[in-house]
């Protein structure tokens, strides 16, 4: 049976190549290798640290789809075994294991989420339970005489954290041999991840070539995505757009992000040319209003998830509540006919006194006007409004 031929445009694949990449390690051997026409298996592992998939880990995904639409085989892991452990590549202090119930609960939707960007019928997709939980203490051991316990300590971010007298526990010092062994157990030629897994990518070479395998190329990308707040998009910190957002939602958080984070979020989330990124950077430094610029952002980043009617229609509806201060053309309802601490308390789900302090502080509006009284009766028809984004019409 003949396989899926593989594309070698040199355009395409000096984009592939150089498109939000910060680093590629061996890169003249994967170029060589991508030219020549070789199919690779190009790996992306995910650990389910949250129940979506947000922007930030989606700009690996749609790398590893640019391989996959070469003809390239894309192998994506969902770490549910390594999930259980826990990366701290990233983090200033030991990030604690989630509990088998926490992953099961986290992954339940990863494969179809990933699909919203990978091509199914052609994506390898596998569960590195499979391989890490029949793993002995032979095989650790010999992993763990590959590297020095120096080499672990002088990573960044574990040397600050010595430095400053916080615990690092023997178990940290076992994720980068399992991330390493997933290379081992699908064969990876390419691994795909950000700034933050260096370590546990060039561990992968180590292991590899001490299982007899060649060792794989590596594609590091400028990372991290930064979320809503300007600091590293994390589930852990709420500052997330996910890919399963729905489009006026996900229109709207982007619509909220700093000024200075566009032309990162045109780099690192849309399709954009790299030449219309220029023209962008060019607009901003003319003085052109960046609200105006952020809109043709969102409806691109929606687009690339719910298709350009919705992103259409997503872009409309924002100008036409937040331009033109109309109301939404859908909202939800809630029962009225009683005073607005309870109808807030029922409707954002706080407790009574985050309710009074919101009204007290006029960040809650009926029929457009800022009501700060407690008492004030909410009646059939009205339209209640806390913040720029929250509507809810009573019934």
């Amino acid at each position: 049976m003949f396989g899926r031929k593989i594309n070698t445009d040199t355009q395409m694949i000096d984009e592939l190549l150089t498109r939000g990449t910060e680093e590629v390690i061996d890169g003249e051997h994967l170029k060589k290798r991508l030219l020549k026409g070789e199919q690779l298996r190009v790996k992306l592992g995910i650990d389910p640290t949250s129940p979506s998939i947000h922007l930030g880990r989606a700009v690996l995904l749609w790398k590893l789809r640019q391989f996959q639409d070469l003809g390239h085989k894309a192998v994506f892991i969902v770490g549910d075994f390594t999930g259980q452990i826990g990366d701290t590549s990233d983090k200033e202090s030991e990030r604690p294991g989630l509990s088998e119930e926490e992953v099961k609960r986290n992954m339940k939707t990863y494969f179809d989420q990933a699909f919203k960007i990978l091509d199914k019928n052609r994506t390898e997709a596998h569960y590195n339970s499979k391989w890490l939980s029949a793993i002995g203490y032979r095989d650790i051991d010999e992993m763990l005489e590959l590297f020095s316990l120096h080499e672990f300590e002088a990573r960044e971010n574990i040397a600050k954290r010595l430095t400053a007298g916080k615990r690092v526990s023997l178990r940290e010092l076992l994720y980068p041999l399992m991330q390493g062994y997933d290379s081992v157990a699908i064969k990876a030629d390419v691994e795909l991840g950000g700034t933050d897994q260096k370590y546990n990518l060039l561990a992968g070479r180590v292991i590899q070539k001490h299982y007899g395998q060649s060792p794989q190329d590596i594609m590091i990308m400028k990372f991290p995505l930064l979320g809503l707040d300007g600091r590293k998009m994390s589930s852990s910190w709420g500052n997330v757009i996910n890919i399963t957002d729905e489009p006026n939602d996900m229109f709207g958080k982007v619509m909220s992000i700093n000024d200075n984070l566009i032309t990162h979020y045109f780099d690192m989330t849309t399709q954009v040319s790299s030449g219309e990124i220029r023209e962008v950077e060019e607009d901003i430094k003319k003085g052109e209003n960046p609200r105006d610029i952020k809109l043709h952002l969102a409806e691109e980043i929606v687009k690339r998830y719910h298709g350009a009617a919705v992103a259409q229609k997503a872009r409309d509806e924002w100008e036409r509540v937040f331009s033109k201060g109309e109301l939404p053309s859908e909202m939800e309802s809630l029962s009225g006919d009683m005073p607005l601490a309870l109808f807030v308390k029922n409707w954002l789900n706080v407790s009574h006194s985050e309710a009074k302090r919101l009204i007290s502080e006029g960040a809650v509006s009926i029929n457009n006007e800022v009501v700060k009284e407690w008492g004030r009766e909410v009646k059939s028809g009205d339209i209640v409004r806390s913040g720029p984004k929250n509507f809810v019409k009573a019934k």
